[in-house]
């Protein structure tokens, strides 16, 4: 039987089965309030797909807001091999590498790029994957999810940090 198409998920009578199948929807973070609380109780953000000033963007600056609002800010560039440090930070080619690991993964991907990295952030084991506005992906949530692991997909962690946004 298809997973999604649990009792509770069509109708049925729901029982334990349909409940247990639809838990890990609640690592589905989407409501403002729950994206505060995750703001709140990160400090170190792993940034894949990171860019250096050079290249600037939306992989540069809403990372070197974080950093300027208190955050640690782990570089973990895709592309940009000769790159060692950016925002001040020793990079890395992998979250394997990064000790302590970081609290969350904020992603800066195609939304289609985004598998390919599923593998080391379930290893890396964050407590949140953010991925940026405009980047979704519901079967890397769901298997992140189902991992314990909350997910926010297609916000900008810069606005929804920003006092007010609320």
């Amino acid at each position: 039987m298809d997973e999604k198409l649990t009792p509770a998920a069509t109708g049925g009578t729901g029982g334990s089965e349909g409940t247990e199948a639809t838990e890990w929807r609640s690592h589905l973070l989407e409501h403002a309030a729950q994206l505060t609380a995750v703001l709140s109780s990160v400090h170190r953000i792993a940034v894949i797909g990171i860019k250096p000033a050079m290249v600037g963007g939306p992989a540069y600056y809403v990372p070197e807001y974080l950093q300027r609002a208190g955050y640690e800010i782990v570089p973990v560039p895709v592309y940009y091999p000769d790159i060692t440090d950016i925002l001040g930070a020793a990079v890395h080619r992998s979250l394997r590498s990064v000790t302590p690991p970081a609290d969350m993964v904020l992603l800066f991907r195609r939304s289609g790029d985004v598998a390919q990295h599923l593998d080391e952030i379930l290893a890396a084991k964050p407590r949140v994957v953010w991925m940026q506005q405009g980047i979704h992906d519901a079967d890397v949530s769901e298997r992140l999810a189902k991992a314990g692991i909350d997910v926010v997909q297609d916000r900008c962690a810069m606005i929804e940090h920003r006092p007010g946004q609320h």
